[in-house]
């Protein structure tokens, strides 16, 4: 009886610890990959940027491919514990180094700073004032 008694233990021991590995109480934690893209960093982007503006505000691209050179891939996935995996992704396109489009999953929009301020400010007719390439950073000799 004593071996009976050993098997069954045995065999309980095993089924509760495998049995733990599925159960609905155990803390799994949060998966985040890729590019952290919000909204006000979609709603900060202009036609005509540099691409160096365009890194500035959004970061370097996940995605550079080697392929289509102008086409810069953002993407971004969270995975919350029990909760289904959810992803977000933009793809900005450059002509000549400057920003021509976006798709994705961002609209652009009013950035929070403008809405704060009131919307945006009255323009000239005759003159941009927006995008300003800054040229080169001060010591980088371009």
């Amino acid at each position: 009886m004593p071996k009976t008694l050993n098997q069954i233990l045995c065999i309980l021991i095993c089924a509760i610890s495998l049995s733990a590995c599925g159960f609905p109480g155990v803390y799994k934690i949060d998966i985040q990959q890729g590019n952290v893209v919000t909204q006000d960093m979609v709603d900060q982007l202009r036609p005509g940027m540099t691409t160096r503006q365009v890194r500035f505000i959004m970061g370097t691209p996940l995605i550079q491919d080697t392929l289509h050179p102008n086409r810069w891939d953002y993407l971004y996935s969270m995975k919350a514990g029990h909760s289904p995996r959810t992803q977000e992704r933009i793809s900005l396109v450059f002509e000549n180094d400057r920003l021509v489009g976006l798709s994705g999953d961002f609209v652009p929009g009013t950035s929070r700073d403008e809405a704060i301020m009131g919307g945006q400010a009255p323009r000239s007719s005759g003159t941009e004032t927006y995008p300003v390439d800054l040229g080169a950073p001060l010591g980088t000799g371009e």
